[in-house]
């Protein structure tokens, strides 16, 4: 299945897996490929290149198809596209006092595979490495955790500890610019601002799916840490501020132009 973290922002691939995320639910779970491309088409794709993606995204499993040129959401993909809901429109920060989830993963040298995918999966939703084998998130990711674990066959060889009042050795906000690459985290910040900037006078559509496209990833790898242990002028208030504002203001418009966009289309399909 094409998730998040395997999809880069701004491609066609990307973009149109945005599309189908954001109203291939709300529109029955269905959808013409000529609909599709013609969607793709106001966010400037060319027809080729949209039904090349349209391709690779059901061989990815993301849609199958549903009778002579009409395409369906595949229904496993349903919890990951809910889960992905929670994180990019309900962005979460810790506060002082709250308590972190500590994770500590001891995976045999016969299965290193799944030790690569359980640090990269860990990665990209916002863990920081304290040692090798050892990872700290936000408490309130425990059952995104519990999930994960579970997903990729690697509960057995974890252990899960929640403390408000971690100790290393040096100050805690030291100690997480060393657990998190807080440059990394800031270029991507920077990016999604650059992005939005970029996008001026858009119409609604093409604008809110690309704001949404560009900003996915950043709820998963940036963890929300309490401002405290952060730089002064972190930017991370400011694009969730930004994000906002924009999806506040686009949703609506954007939804009133994929349903008159969708209808004829549906309507000849009947």
């Amino acid at each position: 299945m094409l998730d998040d973290i395997d999809a880069r922002p701004g491609s066609t691939t990307s973009l149109l897996r945005t599309v189908i995320g954001l109203y291939l639910r709300r529109l029955g779970g269905s959808i013409t490929s000529a609909a599709l491309v013609a969607l793709a088409g106001d966010l400037g794709i060319p027809a080729a290149r949209a039904r090349t993606a349209i391709t690779r995204l059901k061989q990815h499993g993301l849609l199958h198809g549903a009778g002579p040129g009409s395409l369906a959401l595949n229904p496993a993909a349903v919890g990951m596209l809910e889960r992905g809901d929670k994180r990019i429109f309900t962005v979460r920060t810790m506060r002082a006092g709250d308590e972190w989830l500590l994770v500590s993963a001891t995976i045999p040298e016969t299965r290193r595979d799944l030790r690569h995918r359980l640090r990269r999966r860990l990665q990209f939703i916002g863990a920081g490495a304290v040692s090798p084998g050892l990872w700290i998130l936000p408490g309130h990711l425990d059952a995104e955790v519990e999930e994960l674990l579970d997903e990729i066959g690697a509960r057995a060889f974890a252990t899960l500890f929640r403390t408000a009042d971690p100790r290393p050795a040096v100050p805690l906000a030291d100690a997480v610019a060393d657990w998190w690459d807080l440059r990394a985290l800031r270029a991507e910040h920077e990016r999604f601002l650059a992005s939005v900037a970029a996008a001026g006078s858009a119409a609604p559509f093409d604008a809110y799916v690309r704001l949404i496209d560009s900003w996915r990833v950043l709820p998963y790898t940036d963890p929300g840490l309490p401002a405290a242990l952060l730089p002064a002028d972190w930017p991370g208030a400011r694009s969730t501020e930004v994000f906002t504002r924009l999806s506040d203001r686009l949703s609506d418009p954007a939804w009133r132009h994929v349903r008159s966009a969708v209808a004829p289309a549906a309507a000849l399909r009947r």
